[in-house]
């Protein structure tokens, strides 16, 4: 891991915008990316909190853009019933002008995991520009924050990680989880009628 930020680190707010791009990239086994800015910042402390801040959160809000065109090849795989439902959603959220913003914001600005947030979105086809204004603005929150405090948090949150990496398969096994209930979920019946029904995924019905 050492020899990683040292060859991003060579390339200053560029590398660290790369790495940030290509961590929030992937959908899963990936460190809470602050934890990737404190640790550049602990190693460099002429790095300037805002700007790096500001960095990483475009770096993160690209990568997650990413994440989201990817993961929405995996909607053809969803039956018609599935799909359908999946649209109720993002036309609700689409509805309202501060649907996507903030549900992005909450994601971006607390410990909530964003990873399977962008799947969900890019299985529901969303196209917002709100989705990503709302992200950005909520790690830019986040990320400020957590770097300003790290001198404090950031050793005994490595420790955990490091001695505990069991907990981070925990962690994504339950998002991917929660994906899977998401769209397996019959919204169309729910939020007109009000009534629970889950749609069983095709390969159980093979």
């Amino acid at each position: 891991m050492a020899d990683i930020f040292d060859i991003f680190s060579e390339y200053s707010y560029a590398g660290i915008f790369a790495i940030l791009v290509a961590l929030n990239a992937a959908p899963l086994l990936m460190p809470p990316t602050w934890i990737v800015l404190a640790s550049f910042y602990a190693a460099d402390t002429t790095y300037d909190i805002l700007l790096l801040s500001l960095v990483g959160s475009s770096g993160a809000t690209l990568g997650r853009f990413i994440l989201q065109r990817y993961s929405h090849l995996f909607r053809r795989f969803a039956g018609p019933q599935r799909r359908a439902g999946l649209d109720t959603i993002n036309k609700r959220l689409s509805g309202r002008w501060y649907g996507y913003p903030v549900t992005s914001f909450l994601f971006a600005a607390t410990p909530l995991p964003s990873n399977m947030l962008f799947v969900a979105y890019g299985l529901m086809g969303a196209r917002n520009i709100g989705i990503y204004a709302g992200f950005w603005c909520g790690r830019v929150v986040s990320y400020y924050i957590m770097i300003s405090i790290s001198r404090v948090v950031l050793v005994p949150f490595l420790q955990l990680f490091q001695d505990r990496y069991v907990g981070i398969l925990v962690a994504d096994a339950a998002g991917v989880g929660v994906v899977v209930l998401f769209a397996c979920i019959d919204w169309e019946l729910l939020l007109s009628r009000r009534k629970l029904r889950f749609i069983r995924p095709r390969v159980w019905r093979l």
